[in-house]
């Protein structure tokens, strides 16, 4: 007696029901509320005209690479030093996530060193520095080589050596300048002052909603980024902001898609506040993005200047008319925080379930194998030889339809983050990405229990499975299970789509 497709039907949308709810049910749950506007915030002064002064940048430089020994390795840099009579102000620049090259900085480095301040560009260590694991204490120790480096240089006013820092250089920057009174001032750009990990969330969904991206494909992320455990992405940046006593310049660019501006913007004026820092400058650029630049293109209007004119005109400039300044920010929703996922979803427990999985679709086949190999040295069952073929067909099928699932998955988010970084894409791409995914489950799931249906069938038929089958149905049918459990955590069979 076969089922018929009603029943089927039934048995599969109760099923896709069941799933549907496990998304709702199930932490952790993330759903940023918009933020609510801050008049501080909505009434800015436009930027002092002596900020916006024009610089003449056209002094001939001395360039020269330079090693100097750290913790496990060398850093390799470049310095630009200024050949107009000094001393001269300095800086190092520290650059944000990734393998910062020094080669990024160089035409910030060269307006400034022509323009009278010397500077060292220098590349990221590799060693102690990765994707999962990020000591901003250690990169700061590099830093705080470089200062050291340029006190020394007799070109170089000692006591205004300071430090630029981009992004990630937002955390590493205050711990340099919080143990280290070397530092004499400084600059911060796209600082995001609050933990990695909801700056990492916060731009995941403005991104998203830039993309046109399912609410779903959010949901996707941030359970999956709860359920990291990177210890790095939970690192409070107060207390070292806290410990700043130096002259601040902070920039923050008003389309930038990565950093929640208004957000770091009011955690660093707390943080100096408490410290009783009254010298600090931060100043809105219109038009910027997370480097400073228009749409990836030439910097911001006023960016150059204003940072050649603040760090020539230390110690004046140190106290501004107007601590806060420039074009209008406006953020759309709060920076929230990711909850830890629960114990049966962290890291640890989906790796096990992908590789019970892949255990599962290693064995079916391998089973299935041994099956025909094994029905060929003696007559078959009749029963068992006409009726495991379709359920042998549907097992392969399932195995597959697993496999582009994981697969699919693994290219999805590699797609969004992708976009995120270059703060660009195209949202059909996003959509059409999300819609194979959620294709592919259904699937996944119609097969499974379609495969259900037709085993149970064939039991009612009177087949009697072989040892080597039951392996072959348990593990396809029990690698597919938690296969669907797991996408049902992470929300690939909720509502809305």
């Amino acid at each position: 007696m076969r089922t018929g497709r009603g029943t089927l039907s039934v048995a599969a949308g109760l099923v896709l029901v069941a799933l549907a709810s496990v998304g709702y049910v199930l932490p952790p749950a993330f759903d940023p509320p918009p933020l609510k506007a801050d008049p501080a915030f909505e009434a800015l002064p436009a930027q002092p005209a002596g900020e916006l002064r024009p610089v003449v940048a056209a002094a001939p430089v001395r360039q020269e690479e330079i090693s100097l020994p750290a913790e496990g390795q060398r850093l390799e840099g470049t310095l630009r030093v200024p050949l107009t009579p000094g001393p001269h102000p300095a800086m190092v620049f520290v650059s944000g996530s990734g393998n910062g090259s020094r080669t990024e900085f160089t035409p910030q480095a060269e307006f400034l060193a022509r323009a009278g301040v010397a500077t060292i560009a220098f590349d990221k260590r590799t060693v102690g520095y990765d994707f999962r694991e990020r000591d901003f204490g250690l990169l700061a120790d590099d830093a705080l080589r470089m200062v050291e480096y340029l006190r020394r240089r007799p070109e170089v006013d000692a006591s205004r050596v300071g430090l630029w820092g981009v992004s990630e250089g937002g955390w590493v920057v205050p711990i340099a300048a919080a143990k280290s009174a070397a530092v004499g001032f400084t600059v911060l750009v796209s600082s995001p002052n609050v933990s990695p990990l909801r700056q990492v969330a916060w731009a995941l969904n403005e991104q998203l909603l830039r993309l046109h991206a399912p609410i779903g494909a959010r949901d996707l992320l941030t359970r999956a980024m709860g359920g990291v455990g990177f210890t790095f992405l939970r690192y409070d940046a107060m207390p070292a902001l806290r410990r700043i006593k130096q002259p601040v310049l902070a920039f923050y660019g008003t389309t930038d898609p990565s950093i929640p501006f208004v957000e770091s913007t009011k955690a660093l004026v707390t943080a100096l506040t408490e410290a009783g820092n009254d010298r600090y400058t931060i100043r809105f650029m219109d038009k910027g993005d997370h480097a400073m630049r228009v749409n990836g293109g030439p910097f911001t209007s006023g960016y150059l200047e204003t940072l050649a004119n603040w760090i020539s005109g230390l110690p004046a400039t140190a106290t501004p008319s107007a601590h806060l300044a420039g074009s209008t920010p406006v953020q759309r929703f709060e920076a929230s925080d990711v909850p830890a996922a629960p114990w049966y979803a962290g890291g640890t427990m989906l790796g096990l379930t992908i590789c019970l999985a892949a255990v599962g679709y290693v064995a079916g086949p391998v089973a299935a194998m041994v099956v025909r190999l094994r029905g060929h040295g003696r007559p078959p069952v009749e029963t068992n030889a006409r009726l495991w073929p379709p359920i042998r067909r549907r097992l392969r099928r399932m195995a597959w339809a697993g496999l582009g699932l994981l697969a699919s998955v693994v290219a999805f988010i590699t797609l969004l983050v992708l976009f995120s970084v270059n703060q660009a894409g195209a949202w059909p791409a996003v959509l059409a990405g999300w819609l194979v995914v959620r294709a592919l489950a259904v699937l996944m799931l119609i097969q499974e229990v379609t495969a259900v249906a037709a085993y149970v069938s064939a039991l009612r038929e009177g087949m009697r499975p072989t040892r080597w089958q039951y392996v072959a149905i348990g593990g396809v049918l029990g690698g597919t299970g938690l296969l669907l459990v797991a996408a049902a955590y992470y929300g690939l069979f909720a509502f809305p789509w």
